[in-house]
């Protein structure tokens, strides 16, 4: 079902094809010519997360304005993408499918993974898997793991809200704070999971991260 071809100028939807069906994927370009390109997974599908979503598309933007190319995608079973929930295992298979298309689509270099919330946890297991460039997470439920979380060999931005009251707050952060090397832990104060209101804060965070790489 793959129709989507790397845009010339300005941005492309359509589908790739993905591990379990075909995924559906939106591809924004900077103003100049790309450095490279992110991929920005985004909270639980089955708790109503898309591409579309607000911090994800904000996430996006903030790496566009470094002069990153930008894909947001739909897991598997989320918007018109094919496919059955796997309770984050495939998933990761979804963001490794987008990753490796927009490598050979593109030419470009990959600039690293962003996630927010399940998608932040996606997106630390496939950079702590196969490595990353660089990471950046929002939101990032620790709870989602068994143990201590891993420590990718990257530079790595986590961003929290210490109002979020989707996600245990403290021990995530905690959590982040005990790896070594030390990971570049930003906290947004009184700003909840969704981050309303603070979305511009967000960018320019994201900005600074992705012009530092």
């Amino acid at each position: 079902m793959s129709n989507l071809e790397w845009p010339s100028e300005n941005s492309a939807r359509g589908f790739i094809d993905g591990p379990d069906g075909a995924l559906e994927v939106d591809i924004e370009l900077p103003k100049d010519a790309p450095r490279g390109f992110v991929v920005v997974a985004h909270p639980h599908p089955q708790q109503g997360g898309t591409k579309d979503n607000k911090v994800v598309y904000m996430t996006a933007r903030g790496a566009r304005e470094a002069g990153f190319a930008t894909l947001r995608f739909n897991f598997r079973a989320t918007g018109n993408s094919e496919g059955s929930y796997d309770e984050g295992r495939g998933e990761q298979d979804d963001l490794r499918a987008v990753q490796d298309w927009a490598a050979a689509a593109s030419g470009l270099a990959a600039g690293g993974l962003a996630g927010f919330s399940f998608g932040s946890a996606v997106a630390l297991r496939v950079a702590a898997a196969d490595g990353a460039p660089g990471l950046l997470t929002i939101g990032l439920p620790a709870a989602y793991f068994d143990g201590a979380l891993p420590r990718p060999d990257c530079d790595w931005l986590a961003l929290f809200g210490d109002a979020d009251d989707v996600i245990d707050v403290d021990a995530s952060i905690a959590a982040v704070k005990r790896l070594e090397p030390a990971v570049d832990v930003q906290i947004m104060q009184g700003a909840g999971h969704f981050l309303h209101g603070r979305l511009s804060d967000l960018r320019k965070r994201v900005e600074t991260f992705w012009a530092g790489r």
